[in-house]
């Protein structure tokens, strides 16, 4: 048969082959038993009829082996197929057709070893593609240290989010300040802007919404639900969320900087559970810590840096350091209370890099863009966006200092929260494992609730370990010493050798460090670098077993001795458990649901107000009452001369303030100064009296 007679059709199904130079193609059958044949195999040459290929069809059928391919009597029309099987596949394998076990000149059978042949590759389906994404997204370590670092949140918390609408942890003092916080910033930015630092406390104050540390970044959070209830549940997601930043960002910087996993989960729970912090339970501010290690781990990865591996150009990435500057920007925007000491960090690294990048560029070895240009842009633009926002939450502090000169802090006040050398083997009263042995060392301790500073016994034998024993080289473990040395000495402020030279320069001439009352907070810095000099230690114990592994036939250690790499995690992981309490918030009285201001609420003090501002988040009313790190003179002024309310002296005071209510709370008043005013008169005051609920209010216009 010629190429000519090649009009075969198979199973219904063929198609004449298209006479077109290049456009010729074999027709298709059912071809059950043909292995690895093209489908629409396209013949190609000038007179190309049938499935052959070649310019003049001469040459061996087209397929992945074809070695058995059945040809014409001309030899011309070799039929395109795998081992013979047959090109197109036919019923009848006419013209070079081939069906079922069609072979050359019908003499041939198919080769029955191709079956062992490899399977071709399956084409994935976009909704396969899809799902082998999503699956690899879902293991990725990345997603799963995200994944851990929520769930130990959730359990170390604990039981944080078993009542959020009605508890907080540790106390409902400060927690009540920063659950107001978080409120007033996400309702004032959604309804007048302008006025962020005029807060609806401390009336009439101006710029009093910077009388503490404002939590601003978590403004967003704030702008969702309102009144008391919504501020309460707020706090507590904001809490534990801050916990599992901080693991996630302290694992993100051991990582980077060239610790294993396990190690690395080592550095993340030792700065997030250290028993210090559990003292801290009633301060976001200081639990929200997370953005430090996480901005520094971005800036380090743009900058192809690592303390294992040291400067390596080609890992340069602009886009993380650009991200790296935002995360640092917005840490600070929570508070200068730990974010002031961290753009100081961020200034010395500049400075160092500033001055490598110039030496490289000009005189140790002269070369061309050491840096980068895309990455030194990316420096100079994030680095204005960090200063510029440290800048503008400035401002108003520097107005709060020249308002309020008695907001100023003296090295009287550092002398009262400087912790002795005992404080950093003392661990907090919240401590499951050490709370109960330690109370006699926390007796001897002035104020021990910023004293206690034992970041861990486990934390410090793993670093301890990592000085002689780690993957970082002995160059950068003395300079992780030193720096635990340094941060310890700053931690003791006036205590070592009374801070002449060492917290007291910087308290002196560094602007806003004067502004930091409570130097044990250094220990934050102490927590990361401990753990970095155990990340090293317990990355280099799990690689010594992988080799120990890999060395025995059969394999040894076992698998108990891998899980044994897992020991000192779970050892730093039960270091921080705690017996943190939860009381339950004070239900708002009716009165602060209806009652305009400006007002004031009495009984009043520092502790006292603070459950009262977040009252006042069903209506932001104007009030006398706040509390922060202060007490403004205005404020202290009401509360002496309110001892006798309702009097003359008092009533007038008020009115020229612009007060027009005043609530006295009845379930308050007893042991307070102000428990017997509600006896008192109100004749020819010009003011009337009602009852609202429990509450008193007395209507002074």
């Amino acid at each position: 048969m010629t190429a000519k007679q090649s009009d075969a059709t198979g199973g219904g199904a063929g198609a004449k082959a298209d006479p077109t130079p290049g456009a010729g193609r074999a027709a298709a059958g059912t071809a059950d038993d043909t292995v690895g044949t093209a489908p629409d195999a396209t013949a190609t040459g000038p007179d190309a009829k049938g499935a052959a290929t070649g310019p003049d069809a001469k040459d061996a059928a087209n397929g992945s082996a074809g070695k058995d391919g059945a040809t014409t009597k001309d030899g011309k029309d070799a039929a395109a197929g795998n081992d013979g099987k047959g090109g197109a596949a036919g019923k009848e394998g006419k013209g070079g057709a081939a069906g079922k076990d069609a072979a050359a000149g019908g003499t041939e059978k198919a080769d029955p070893w191709s079956a062992f042949g490899p399977a071709p590759d399956p084409v994935l389906t976009r909704t396969r593609r899809a799902v082998r994404a999503v699956g690899r997204f879902l293991v990725h370590e990345w997603t799963l240290a995200v994944v851990a670092a929520l769930a130990l949140a959730v359990l170390l918390t604990w039981p944080t989010l078993r009542y959020p609408l009605y508890t907080l942890p540790q106390d409902y003092w400060d927690p009540s300040l920063q659950s107001w916080q978080m409120a007033w910033s996400g309702h004032i930015l959604l309804t007048d802007p302008a006025q962020l630092w005029q807060s609806n406390t401390f009336f009439p104050e101006q710029w009093s919404f910077a009388f503490s540390d404002t939590l601003l970044g978590y403004a967003p959070a704030g702008m969702i639900g309102t009144g008391p209830e919504a501020a309460v549940l707020r706090y507590n997601i904001m809490f534990v969320l801050a916990h599992a930043l901080a693991t996630f960002g302290a694992y993100a910087l051991a990582r980077q900087l060239g610790a294993g996993r396990i190690g690395a989960a080592v550095a993340g729970v030792s700065y997030t559970y250290a028993p210090w912090l559990l003292a801290q339970a009633g301060h976001l501010h200081i639990v929200s810590n997370g953005g430090i290690p996480l901005a520094l781990a971005m800036l380090a990865r743009g900058h192809g840096w690592s303390l294992r591996y040291g400067y390596r150009p080609a890992r340069r990435h602009a886009g993380w350091a650009y991200a790296g500057w935002v995360v640092a920007a917005w840490q600070l925007s929570l508070g200068f209370g730990i974010g002031l000491p961290f753009a100081y960090l961020l200034a010395g690294i500049v400075l160092v890099a500033a001055v490598t990048w110039a030496a490289r560029r000009w005189l140790v070895r002269p070369v061309r863009r050491p840096f980068g240009g895309r990455l030194l842009a990316a420096d100079l633009i994030g680095g204005a966006l960090f200063a510029a926002v440290g800048a503008l939450l400035a401002v108003p502090y520097f107005k709060v200092a020249e308002l309020h000169p008695n907001a100023e802090r003296t090295i009287g006040d550092i002398a009262l929260y400087s912790p002795p050398a005992s404080g950093f083997f003392t661990a907090p009263a919240e401590s499951r494992i050490w709370g109960g042995l330690h109370e006699g060392a926390r007796a001897l301790l002035p104020w021990h609730p910023e004293m206690t500073l034992l970041p861990g016994f486990v934390l410090y034998a793993l670093a301890a370990g990592g000085l002689f024993f780690s993957v970082w080289r002995v160059r950068r473990r003395l300079l992780l010493l030193a720096g635990v040395l340094v941060t310890m000495v700053l931690a003791m402020g006036t205590r070592f050798f009374g801070g002449t030279f060492t917290y007291v320069p910087l308290f002196e001439y560094l602007p806003g460090w004067n502004g930091l009352r409570t130097p044990g907070r250094m220990m934050l810095w102490t927590t990361l670098l401990l753990g970095l000099l155990a990340a090293g230690a317990v990355t280099a114990f799990c690689a010594r077993v992988r080799e120990l592994a890999a060395e025995r036939v059969p394999s040894w250690p076992g698998p108990w001795m891998r899980l044994a790499t897992l020991l000192p995690l779970l050892l730093v992981v039960v270091e921080g458990l705690n017996t943190t309490p939860h009381p339950v918030v004070p239900v708002q009285p009716a009165a602060m649901r209806t009652v305009d201001g400006p007002m004031l609420v009495l009984p009043s003090s520092q502790n006292l107000d603070q459950p009262v501002m977040l009252w006042s988040t069903s209506r932001f009313q104007d009030m006398v009452n706040g509390g922060s790190g202060f007490t403004p003179d205005t404020q202290a002024r009401v509360r002496e001369l309110t001892l006798g309310f309702p009097d003359r002296p008092s009533v007038d005071y008020l009115r020229t303030l612009g007060v027009r209510n005043v609530v006295i709370l009845r379930a308050q008043l007893a042991g307070t100064p102000w428990e017997r005013i509600v006896d008192n008169p109100v004749d020819g005051l010009g003011i009337t009296r009602e009852e609202v609920g429990d509450a008193i209010v007395y209507h002074l216009s």
